[in-house]
């Protein structure tokens, strides 16, 4: 898996070679590709970073290379360079979805600003996946019954109710909320209820 890299894609390689020192000289790994399909070629999902994408290129647009990476499950941030006559172009763009667009020319500080709130964006999505993963991990290992009640528990009902709701004895849902609690790794009912909420959206 690639951390944080910024992937570039321009048919100029003029550009991308710039592009690629000014990210180096500040400490940024960067990759460049000049061909799409070069690109699309060695895409993975794992990718992290973000993408760097000329609007305007022979062939496939970059309109084109949103679209087919949207249509793969990609996550990375895509921002588009546009030239002047481009903006419409990167209006639609961020209408399907693009982080950010610069026009070009641009400024080396601006390009950087916004590869670096790309960066941050991509590493906060990826740490709230990976917690994400961690939760459904830990509810994956409760029981049915444990679900059951763990779901009524978010949906604010009392133990006495849960107990006349599953015909059981109240002490069994305290034990099994007991568990539950166990499982999930917290210690009250807030935490918990956030975890399985963040589940159901």
């Amino acid at each position: 898996m690639s951390d944080g890299l910024v992937y570039i894609l321009d048919d100029e390689e003029a550009v991308c070679d710039s592009v690629t020192l000014l990210l180096k000289s500040v400490r940024l790994p960067a990759r460049s590709f000049s061909d799409p399909d070069a690109f699309l070629a060695d895409w993975r999902a794992d990718w992290r970073g973000c993408l760097l994408l000329d609007v305007r290129m022979p062939r496939m647009s970059g309109l084109d290379v949103q679209r087919l990476l949207r249509e793969r499950g990609n996550r990375l941030p895509i921002i588009f360079m546009t030239g002047h006559g481009d903006v419409p172009m990167a209006v639609e763009a961020m209408r399907a979805g693009a982080f950010d667009f610069l026009q070009k020319p641009f400024h080396d500080e601006d390009l950087l600003s916004r590869v670096r709130r790309a960066l941050s964006s991509d590493a906060k999505q990826a740490e709230a996946g990976r917690q994400r993963a961690d939760i459904e991990r830990r509810y994956a290992a409760l029981t049915p019954r444990e679900r059951e009640i763990a779901q009524r528990l978010v949906d604010g009902h009392a133990n006495k109710v849960i107990a006349i709701e599953l015909g059981l004895s109240e002490r069994t849902v305290e034990l099994h909320r007991a568990h539950i609690m166990q499982k999930m790794d917290v210690r009250a009912l807030g935490p918990l209820v956030q975890m399985l909420l963040s589940l159901r959206g």
